[in-house]
């Protein structure tokens, strides 16, 4: 196959993304999980842009310290802080994610380069896997339900979002990208309320009101200058 739309970073971006958020979800709360994770890419993505010459006004720096202070405060220990090595992978994915979000503004037709990722992401996938059959890394066993809806999960339901994901990239801004995902976080608490009875922490609500807000007001900001 002749890869034109993608490289070989897009598809080891992919692979630590999916990795990372499969493990750290395994000591994660559904709604800390994604907001550790939206956090990480909005500020990987704002960091991106502001390293490559964007000027943010006094209310957009305000609301990029207010989201890094609101995922600090997130993971400082305390009884209600989440498990340490859970945030901290769930942070590379979000870094990783943000990385594939950037490379995704110009890796042209988007269903062939979301294919072409996955096809650069599966030698790190089965690296991994192998590893883990080999090594002695806690409980892992391989069952034909498990690996339908692995299948089903990431070749279907997440394929195409990624492709839907980089159609519209081209059209966005990297500062305001993170209008699309500021909901993210909120879905995901209500579905940990809904399906898995997960509490709501003082330590989430002040924390998601200091990301979102954060990223909000740079968002708004951003679509103001562009108006003018």
């Amino acid at each position: 196959m002749n890869f034109k739309h993608s490289d070989w970073v897009s598809g080891l971006s992919l692979f630590i993304y999916a990795a990372a958020f499969s493990f750290a979800y395994i000591s994660l709360a559904t709604g800390t999980g994604a907001l550790i994770l939206f956090a990480s890419v909005q500020i990987t993505m704002l960091g991106v842009a502001i390293f490559k010459g964007l000027r943010l006004n006094l209310l957009q720096w305000t609301g990029f310290i207010f989201a890094i202070a609101g995922l600090v405060y997130l993971l400082l220990p305390g009884l209600s802080a989440p498990p340490l090595f859970g945030a901290l992978l769930m942070m590379c994915s979000g870094i990783a994610w943000g990385v594939y979000s950037i490379k995704g503004k110009t890796a042209g037709e988007p269903t062939l380069a979301t294919t072409e990722n996955f096809l650069r992401a599966l030698p790190y996938c089965l690296a991994l896997l192998v590893l883990m059959l080999v090594l002695p890394i806690g409980k892992f066993h391989i069952d034909a339900h498990g690996l339908g809806l692995a299948i089903a999960s990431g070749a279907i339901t997440s394929g195409l979002g990624y492709a839907i994901w980089y159609a519209v990239l081209p059209s966005l801004k990297a500062a305001s990208a993170a209008t699309l995902q500021l909901t993210v976080p909120i879905i995901a608490t209500i579905g940990g309320l809904i399906w898995v009875q997960e509490s709501i922490t003082l330590r989430l609500i002040i924390a998601s009101a200091s990301i979102l807000g954060g990223v909000a007001l740079v968002v708004w900001q951003s679509g103001k200058s562009e108006q003018t």
